[in-house]
């Protein structure tokens, strides 16, 4: 499997989040939120319509940062899990992309968000 890099852990800020553009030949973008040591990465997909989560950029996360928000629809997603806790996709989830990190780099398959 080839892999891409994100950016390093430490380019997220600790309790923040951030974005990052599609892949090539892609057009859905990833994010990630950063809690200490650990990394989740998501699609940047609402799963009730498809739209982007933030409302500008790297603002993925409610205002005292515990969950993913859909600035869209104002769902709200545990960002552990990326199960939606509240709004009009109550039950659906985030697409999940599997990272690894090497060396304090983020890396994820090279074709997530396609």
């Amino acid at each position: 499997m080839t892999l891409r890099p994100l950016c390093a852990i430490e380019d997220i800020p600790d309790g923040g989040a951030k974005g990052f553009g599609p892949p090539t030949g892609g057009f859905t973008g990833l994010f990630a939120v950063r809690r200490g040591a650990d990394v989740v990465v998501y699609v940047n997909s609402c799963p009730h319509i498809g739209v982007p989560l933030d409302w500008a950029p790297d603002r993925f996360l409610t205002a005292d940062g515990s969950r993913i928000l859909c600035a869209t629809h104002g769902a709200e997603f545990s960002i552990g899990d990326g199960v939606c806790v509240r709004g009009p996709c109550f039950g659906d989830r985030l697409e999940a992309v599997m990272i690894h990190i090497k060396d304090g780099v983020i890396l994820v398959p090279e074709d997530a968000g396609l």
